[in-house]
């Protein structure tokens, strides 16, 4: 067994002590996210950088048919912002091993894992349930069995048998024979200054404004809808928490993260009203949460018009504002 690595790729982080970012404030509509996104923003915090720079990417989101989309910040941005960069980590030994070498050189380790296993679930998976998430290891004590990670909104510590279901994965008998897909962070170069950050964050809020789709998602969204309720309602009880997850939390939670985003990036009230739609996106998301519940229960989506209609208008109101002023992003880039 490896000792317990000294370095980490962020090196003050405490599970007792940690403070989470801003857009992780339980008062914000959405708190978590993704597990990708939330962990890349507290990771980024944890290096004393805004992870608001790289928001931009937001402005991409569709409507992938059954889903909206599993937004992630692209690893370009990640990488010409801060000065991270990201390969594949292969695992073809003891899970515990590859990752105590990756944390001794400084780098955090991302992996694929079972929430089963991750006591910060506690009443949602935590031995409750087998759930996919990734996970951003940040030191590992392979001698005492114990891993510190970034997920959702914070940092943490898994212990024990936590920590055996972690890296149940190599040559011992009984362990799962398919390793899970791993990513490791290597600070590479230097982080843009706050000026250079800034620039270069307008410049790729620009760059991703001229890739977003090219029908309205939520109109998308509303068509399809009928058939997605029939479906969910034909299932069991709990797969409305899953569908629930894979649309409307993605839809508010990524506009609220544009939001904020944009109200880091703007100068005075630049971007006002394009915040304030929004801010009507992302609440208007989580109180459609409640109506759509009922509309499977009943089968029907009568009722559902209006708030779609209505959170088609702000999407539209948004990039229409965003539009207009694309020409002065890249100006300013």
């Amino acid at each position: 067994m490896r000792s317990p690595s000294e370095s980490a790729f962020a090196p003050d982080a405490d599970p007792v002590a940690y403070s989470a970012h801003a857009l992780h404030d339980a008062a914000r509509d959405w708190p978590q996210t993704n597990c990708y996104v939330d962990l890349w923003i507290e990771a980024i915090h944890a290096r004393g950088l805004p992870p608001e720079a790289m928001l931009g990417f937001t402005a991409t989101l569709d409507f992938e048919g059954d889903q909206f989309t599993f937004f992630k910040p692209p690893l370009e941005d990640i990488e010409t912002l801060y000065g991270f960069v990201v390969h594949e980590l292969s695992l073809y030994d003891d899970i515990a091993d590859h990752i105590s070498e990756q944390c001794e050189r400084g780098r955090l380790a991302m992996i694929e894992t079972d929430a089963f296993h991750l006591p910060d679930t506690r009443g949602v998976s935590y031995r409750l349930e087998h759930s996919k998430t990734t996970i951003g290891v940040n030191r590992i004590d392979p001698v005492a069995r114990s891993v510190d990670y970034f997920h959702n909104e914070g940092y943490f510590r898994a212990e024990g048998a936590d920590f055996d279901g972690l890296m149940a994965f190599g040559s011992q008998e009984g362990r799962q024979k398919l390793p899970p897909y791993a990513e490791i962070v290597k600070a590479s170069f230097a982080p843009l200054d706050d000026k250079a950050m800034r620039e270069c964050a307008r410049a790729l809020l620009a760059r991703h404004l001229s890739r977003r789709p090219a029908q309205n998602p939520i109109d998308a969204f509303a068509s399809r809808l009928p058939e997605l309720i029939e479906r969910v309602a034909a299932r069991e009880p709990e797969f409305f928490h899953k569908f629930a997850f894979n649309s409307l939390r993605q839809l508010g939670a990524n506009f609220e993260l544009l939001g904020a985003g944009l109200a880091w990036l703007g100068v005075s009230d630049e971007f006002a009203s394009e915040i304030e739609a929004c801010r009507e996106i992302s609440g208007s998301a989580k109180s459609f949460q409640f109506l759509l519940a009922r509309a499977v229960v009943r089968r029907k989506t009568v009722g559902l018009e209006a708030p779609l209609a209505t959170l088609g208008d702000a999407y539209a109101r948004l990039f229409d504002g965003l539009t207009r002023r694309g020409g002065a992003l890249r100006l300013a880039s």
